[in-house]
């Protein structure tokens, strides 16, 4: 086939089946929708193409500078697209947290901004925010600037309405699936598959898969995260269910070395959590059954991602001290205590947040460690005196609580986690200062 430019060869991706034998459902067909095999290498070529296209004209004429709040495949799109067009592209976020893809934003020429900020999912009405800040300098005419907006641009909706969720149906010879299961992130494509499914057969059952609270995958957001985003509307999905890191990289495992896909952990989560998911209701099914999820992009930008989390995988030993070695039970049982007694905590806060959330709003006194640099202190051993008293902050009190978990086990008695996080500290009226 010949294509004029690589914009041409985004979207008619395939749909593959899943080997049978592979996931062990005997009434459901599982399908794979293979966005790894977009040019710029995810489902995200999509819509960085669906909303950069009608400012185009514009923004040749004038030279601006494409810019959008992405730490990921979006910006990756969309530096891809800007530099096909003499544009130059700036990322802006708060959550560059893999090596690789910030590497991989500079080689394509990219400018990386990092400002802070309470979530990279800004919310406008906080004026205090950076990223709200930003934004509003965004929107003012004559700022050099075009903003494709990704978590409130319906352009990102659209691109799955009109091309990704037909595709499916067609593929599936005019049939919707009777499952769809979705990985939730900007959630422009569950929302545009599920929309264009529907449309076929309002009876499609679309689930919704975010991120477990605690944990960090790629792609996929807490359940707290993706309330932040503009384009979520929980009214899409039939059940929201959580996903954890170690599913995500066990459903990734299984993609490349069973089905010959090489996908990344967004793509491992939604196999994963799709065959968790379906399994429960294969055994009571008296008709075959289709379901389909995507594969968002491929496994090469997280192998630093994974050599943290697996290192077996490369030949390396278990590290030492690992929270997510700890039991459902120990994280449930971690020494914790509310706000009203954290007011007059007499010891150490230790701010688990990246720097950047920290100077925008922190409880005062308190010192930042990022959490993955506080990770490495505690597999050389316990960071502080076992008689130091330590308080550990985050977003919303569950990463903190497993490192409480972690050094109640490593035998320290005096360290606690704030319940509810920085969140319940700001709901409850205390006082957070900026840096």
């Amino acid at each position: 086939m010949r294509f004029d430019d690589m914009t041409e060869a985004i979207g008619n991706t395939p749909l593959v089946r899943i080997d049978p034998a592979v996931h062990g459902l005997r009434n459901i067909d599982l399908y794979a929708k293979m966005e790894l095999l977009n040019p710029f290498g995810s489902l995200k070529d999509r819509a960085a193409l669906a909303m950069l296209r009608p400012l185009l004209p514009g923004a040749t004429e004038r030279g601006d500078t494409v810019v959008e709040l992405s730490s990921g495949n979006t910006a990756k799109a969309l530096a891809m697209l800007a530099g096909m067009h003499g544009l130059p592209f700036k990322s802006v976020t708060n959550r560059m947290k893999v090596p690789e893809v910030k590497d991989l934003l500079l080689l394509l020429g990219a400018e990386i901004e990092e400002l802070p900020g309470q979530a990279e999912c800004l919310d406008p009405t906080d004026t205090e925010d950076p990223l709200t800040r930003m934004h509003q300098a965004l929107a003012a005419n004559g700022s050099g600037y075009v903003h494709t907006d990704q978590y409130f641009n319906e352009n990102n909706v659209e691109a799955h309405l009109s091309g990704t969720g037909p595709e499916i149906v067609k593929d599936l010879d005019g049939r919707a699936p009777d499952y769809f299961i979705a990985c939730v992130g900007t959630a422009g494509s569950s929302t545009g598959v599920a929309r264009a499914l529907r449309q076929h057969d309002p009876d499609v059952r679309v689930i919704g898969l975010v991120a477990r609270k605690s944990d960090f995958i790629p792609g996929i957001r807490t359940i707290d995260e993706v309330h932040e985003v503009g384009l979520f509307d929980p009214g899409v999905y039939d059940t929201v269910e959580t996903i954890g890191t170690d599913e995500a990289i066990d459903g990734m495992l299984t993609l490349i070395r069973r089905c010959g896909t090489p996908a990344g952990p967004t793509g491992g989560g939604a196999y994963q959590g799709a065959v968790r998911h379906l399994r429960e209701l294969d055994a009571s099914l008296t008709e075959r059954r289709t379901a389909v999820f995507i594969v968002c992009d491929r496994m090469e930008s997280y192998l630093s991602y994974l050599r943290e989390r697996r290192p077996e995988l490369f030949g390396r030993p278990a590290r030492n001290n690992d929270h997510r070695a700890l039991s459902d039970a120990e994280v449930r049982d971690a020494p914790t205590i509310g706000v009203e007694e954290a007011r007059d905590w007499p010891g150490l806060v230790v701010d688990l947040r990246s720097p950047y959330a920290y100077q925008a709003k922190h409880i005062a006194g308190s010192i930042n460690i990022v959490d993955e640099i506080f990770d490495e202190l505690l597999h050389g051993g316990l960071p502080f005196s076992r008689t130091q008293q330590v308080l550990l902050v985050c977003p919303v009190g569950e990463k903190s609580a497993r490192y409480a978990a972690l050094l109640h086990r490593m035998g320290h008695p005096s360290v606690r986690s704030l319940a509810g996080g920085i969140i319940a500290w700001r709901d409850a009226g205390a006082e957070l200062v900026r840096a």
